[in-house]
């Protein structure tokens, strides 16, 4: 792999322990402090303590000359709360919560590439990458995110795989393990451990041992918040997600969190989603978001949530791959985000979440929807309205609304918990969606959630859940959604499945493209596009069909004529938002 050995060479000369391919405990592989600093230096907010004397940064490790312009893609949007909203004990909690999340930083950057500590400490020290310094923070790593996870530090490629498997680890060798060993395929394949070359074999390490000392440092800050907390539903979870950073079963606490209901304090933390698996999509990643909740907009939206099962059975799947659906409790938070951490703020800024992501616990009890409406409104008022102004016919402008973009997304999480979930394979035994999509998984997975969030509203049209206007808002919001998500770029996840759904409905005609070279929403015909993506999306999951899923992606997941043109008439307009985190500062006066 490219610079593989000058960026072990760079670990050597900064006299930082990175991690090998050995399972050896953590303690010594990143000297990351949980502590803020009084003042953020970066959009990351916080840097790890350096060692004595200062590192240096390779001269080899020549940084592109664009960084400046590339750093302002981002909007920086200050993220403030009312701290008076808290109650001493809610405040002492979300004080050491705040330190706990920060861990999941140091966690993630490990699992992108081993070598991202030893390299942040160098440009940390170095006054003059301080450009450097603030993309490095945004993107997890000397990748852009933005730009096809090309290398703006370097020359290095990103590994396919991040750091979950032994460098250089090719799909046809992981198979070809399996093959000789296929007692491992459940510990190989499953979301909490890393692979590495061991007693002269590949092994499955579980996080808890490979990640061990910080897990425990995470766990034990969880547990005093546990302690302070006056929400005996959060301390419980708190307590149980302690225990499965331990133990690496997260069934118990995952269960819990659902049941968290109305209070105050929404606390994610842990590994969940496998974007950054590029490899298989088999391993989670580690993340945090800290949020306040908003109990009026959590109950007015909520009603809508009454509806899940009628969309269920209503769902575009032909009878053959009808199945029983999953647990139907679903409960919505709207809240706001006070701080997120790791894979959560990694490149592209989550507004919405739809966890947990075990299909036990789905099939169980259903899904939770996390709705960040202060994420949001600056996403929708700082980046996607001025994308619509560009590029949407004037006459339908009045029809993107937040509040229909906002409904979108809620229908998006809602979404992810409809449709198949565990399939029973032609050899009767049981798998699920992800596993059989592999790396495929997710950008199927987003786009379906994307175009069943249209389907989904509309049917609430017709229900009168929603007004009646909505029937034309939902494709205009959507629209300029697509917009605003195509510009992550073709190579992530979300960027893939809105090229898709843009294709799709451009063939279909349910979009149309001016001489002038403004676009419009076909409302006559965008319902039925809509419908028919929906059910070739579902069947693709429910026959778990990596090829079929390989051919929608190959021939939908490209840059079509005029687009590129288009995009380029956006110079000005930020491609996402970068958030500065008022609690950090809170956080010392606590």
């Amino acid at each position: 792999m490219r610079n593989r050995l000058l960026l072990g060479v760079l670990a050597m000369a900064l006299l930082v322990s990175c991690k090998s391919s050995s399972p050896a405990p953590d303690a010594a592989s990143s000297p990351t402090s949980a502590t803020p600093p009084a003042a953020a230096t970066s959009p990351a907010a916080v840097p790890p303590a350096l060692p004595p004397g200062p590192p240096v940064l390779p001269a080899e490790l020549v940084a592109l000359p664009d960084l400046p312009s590339r750093v302002a893609r981002q909007l920086r949007v200050r993220l403030d709360f009312d701290e008076g909203l808290l109650p001493p004990a809610e405040r002492a909690a979300l004080k050491k919560l705040t330190e706990a999340a920060l861990l999941m930083d140091e966690l993630f950057l490990r699992q992108v590439d081993e070598r991202n500590p030893a390299l942040r400490l160098a440009l940390a020290a170095d006054p003059a990458q301080q450009d450097a310094l603030r993309l490095f923070d945004m993107m997890a790593g000397p990748w852009d995110r933005l730009d096809g996870d090309k290398p703006f530090l370097g020359t290095r490629a990103k590994p396919k795989g991040a750091a979950f498997y032994p460098a250089g680890m090719t799909v046809e060798a992981f198979q070809a393990h399996l093959q000789a060993n296929p007692g491992d395929k459940e510990a190989f394949s499953g979301y909490f451990s890393v692979i590495r070359e061991e007693g002269g074999r590949l092994q499955a390490i579980p996080y808890s041992r490979y990640y061990g000392a910080t897990l425990e440092k995470a766990a034990g800050l969880l547990e005093e918040a546990a302690a302070a907390a006056s929400d005996g539903r959060l301390a419980r979870y708190l307590r149980a997600r302690a225990k499965a950073f331990r133990t690496d079963d997260y069934f118990e606490s995952d269960m819990l969190w659902m049941d968290l209901g109305d209070g105050l304090l929404e606390v994610v933390i842990g590994p969940y989603e496998v974007y950054e698996d590029g490899l298989f999509g088999y391993k989670a990643a580690f993340e945090s978001f800290l949020a306040i909740r908003d109990p009026q907009d959590s109950a007015r939206l909520s009603s809508l949530i009454a509806a899940i099962p009628a969309l269920d059975a209503k769902l575009p799947l032909p009878p053959p791959y009808k199945a029983e659906p999953r647990g139907m409790e679903s409960p919505l938070s709207v809240v706001v985000l006070v701080f997120s951490a790791g894979d959560a703020k990694a490149g592209v800024q989550t507004l919405a979440f739809n966890l947990p992501n075990d299909e036990k616990v789905r099939q169980a009890k259903g899904s939770k929807k996390v709705m960040m409406r202060n994420v949001a409104e600056a996403k929708f008022n700082g980046i996607l309205m001025p994308i619509a102004r560009a590029l949407m016919v004037p006459e339908q402008l009045p029809d993107v609304t937040f509040d229909a973009f906002f409904n979108h997304t809620l229908l998006h999480e809602i979404a992810h918990g409809l449709g198949p979930g565990i399939l029973t394979l032609s050899d009767g035994t049981k798998s699920d969606v992800g596993r059989e999509l592999k790396d495929l998984y997710s950008a199927i997975e987003e786009t379906k959630a994307d175009i069943l969030g249209m389907w989904g509203s509309h049917q609430l049209v017709d229900r009168g859940d929603l007004p009646p206007e909505f029937a034309k808002q939902l494709y205009a919001a959507a629209l300029a959604g697509l917009f605003r998500s195509m510009r992550f770029g073709m190579h992530e996840a979300h960027g893939r499945a809105n090229l898709i759904q843009f294709n799709w409905l451009l063939k279909h005609g349910g979009i149309a493209r001016g001489a002038d070279g403004r676009y419009r929403v076909e409302y006559g015909k965008i319902r039925t596009a809509v419908e028919d993506l929906a059910r070739t999306l579902l069947v693709i999951e429910a026959r778990g069909s990596y090829v079929e899923a390989k051919q929608l992606i190959d021939e939908y997941a490209t840059i079509p004529p005029g687009l590129e043109e288009a995009f380029a008439s956006l110079t000005g307009i930020p491609v996402d938002i970068t958030p500065d985190y008022a609690l950090l500062r809170k956080y010392q006066a606590w």
